[in-house]
Order: C-alpha cells, then sequence, then structure tokens
C-alpha cells in the first residue's frame, strides 16, 4: 500500500500526495476542481508537488478585482466583510 499526504489549504481538501515507488518522488490525486489540470502529475518530492498545487490554487480561486475597482481580491473560504 502506498502511503499519502493530505494536500489543503485553509481546511479546503485540494488532493494527496502519493508517493511513488518508495522514493521521494509524489504523484497528485486531485480533489478540487480548481486544481483538477494537475491531476496525475508527478514531482520530485513533496515539496515541490505542494508548491505547484498552491499555485494552481491560488491562481484559479483568487477573486479578480471588478473593473469598476470595488472588488476585493480573497481566496475561496477566507472570511470576506
Amino acid at each position: 500500500m502506498h502511503a499519502s499526504t493530505i494536500v489543503e489549504f485553509n481546511g479546503i481538501l485540494l488532493g494527496a500526495a502519493l508517493t511513488q515507488c518508495g522514493g521521494p518522488a509524489r504523484r497528485f490525486f486531485a480533489m478540487h476542481e480548481s486544481v483538477r489540470t494537475l491531476h496525475d502529475r508527478v514531482a520530485p518530492d513533496l515539496g515541490a508537488l505542494h508548491r505547484q498545487v498552491m499555485a494552481q490554487f491560488l491562481r484559479t480561486s483568487v477573486k479578480k478585482p471588478s473593473v469598476s475597482g470595488r472588488g476585493g481580491a480573497h481566496a475561496v473560504g477566507a472570511a470576506c466583510c
């Protein structure tokens, strides 16, 4: 059985990092729509995979400011107002 590590951001489950052949390499199993494009991505280690997943999540989950300038950027699940 392969070991896995949960990948989450502020309590939001993004996926799991699965061990590859007993070495440091990890394969990502995506569970959140914002990081679906990274499903089955293999990284050399957990740190590299975590950075890739966080960057993708933040890139796709941060609200863009509105044209009028009244919209604020914040991560999904963050407290607002």
